[in-house]
């Protein structure tokens, strides 16, 4: 029987690639297909809903159509570029280089030899799916000839209702000062640093009681462990606080708990945090980078720079005026809907089944059986 079936280099728990192809695999299920996720690497948490990629070989069967889930290098790519199997990539944006460069020249090397990959993979793939009209442009700068824009399925809707005990805990130990949240893992195009930068000029001028928690598992430990010793140096060490591995609903909490989330992030194909922030009704600053500005909307305050004074001033600005804020917060809350969100996953299904088409459909096909390289034409 022929199917769908996703490859995605590691499938990790609580990230945003892996929790997407998760929940497209589920989604492909309820309607009835066939659906295996295929890995590079086992990761221990997922390693019982995955099989080896290699063993696809035995697998495949007349129909099949292959699903990339590329955001990363992998020996994967050029794999699939070789497989007679249609073949989507759902881009997922893969983090340029030179953020990486002065921190790990090994993750350097590893993200430009990924940029080559999709240059050799986007011209031969079926189909792209980006996440983002941002993400779309560099599938079809990549070489790309279809390209659709379906944002990340893995957002919840509505949002996970918030842990109470966590909660409790939360609001016992804050004190009166703005609690700020930034949200994303601890690689060097987050700019964690430069938020760290904008709570130490409010605790300094307008917010002295401010505090700041930064929830992300670390993607680079060098970089990672010089956030730690930023905020030492600045004095501020015990103001800033570093969570990871948070259940669903213990972020719920963080997010239920804080005031503002602040992402001065360099590069975003999507930006989850954002939509789970304004779905739960906090307010966000957020330097207007790569699709940041596609997700926001008019339901945030979208900063053209963000020097640490400049930050500190909107942030400030923004929590001291009530009515503005819950313009923001409305305007958040319909921010799902108006993205997509809520139809992400029909959409995924259609576009993938799009491609899988019966294979009488393909009166080009030279060899019945045999699936060409080529899928439903769809929409740009």
């Amino acid at each position: 029987m022929s199917g769908i079936h996703l490859f995605v280099p590691m499938l990790h728990r609580r990230d945003a690639v892996g929790e997407h192809t998760r929940a497209l695999r589920e989604l492909l299920v309820a309607d009835g297909v066939d659906c295996r996720i295929y890995i590079e690497t086992p990761d221990p948490d997922t390693v019982d809903e995955t099989r080896p990629y290699l063993e696809y070989a035995d697998d495949a069967a007349p129909g099949d159509v292959l699903v990339y889930q590329m955001a990363t290098r992998s020996a994967m790519a050029g794999w699939l570029a070789a497989r007679p199997e249609p073949v989507v990539v759902n881009y997922h944006s893969i983090t340029p280089a030179g953020w990486f460069a002065p921190w790990n020249n090994w993750i350097a090397r590893h993200q430009a030899a990924a940029m080559r990959e999709l240059s050799n993979l986007a011209p031969t793939a079926a189909l792209g799916i980006g996440v983002s009209e941002f993400d779309a442009g560099e599938l079809r700068a990549g070489g790309c000839a279809e390209v659709v824009v379906i944002p990340v399925a893995n957002v919840r809707l509505p949002p996970t209702a918030p842990d109470p005990a966590t909660v409790a805990a939360l609001e016992r130990r804050a004190g009166d000062g703005p609690q700020w949240l930034s949200v994303g893992r601890l690689a060097p195009n987050k700019a964690h640093q430069d938020t760290i930068a904008a709570l130490f000029v409010a605790r300094a001028t307008t917010s002295p009681d401010a505090r700041l928690t930064i929830v992300g598992s670390p993607a680079e430990p060098t970089y990672a462990r010089a956030l730690r010793r930023y905020a030492a140096g600045l004095g501020i060490g015990e103001a800033v606080e570093f969570a990871s591995r948070l259940s669903d609903a213990e972020l719920a909490a963080r997010y239920a708990t804080a005031d503002v989330l602040v992402m001065l992030s360099e590069h975003e194909g999507f930006g989850v945090p954002l939509v789970e922030a304004m779905s739960h009704g906090l307010p966000v600053v957020a330097y207007a980078a790569g699709a940041i500005p596609e997700v926001v909307g008019d339901a945030g305050v979208l900063l053209d720079a963000k020097g640490p004074r400049r930050v500190a001033a909107e942030v400030a600005a923004l929590l001291s005026d009530a009515a503005r804020r819950e313009v923001l917060v409305i305007a958040g809350r319909a921010r799902p809907a108006a993205l997509g969100l809520d139809r992400a996953g029909s959409d995924l299904v259609a576009a993938l089944r799009g491609v899988a088409g019966p294979a009488a459909d393909r009166p080009d096909d030279p060899t019945p059986g045999v699936p060409l390289r080529s899928g439903a034409p769809l929409s740009h």
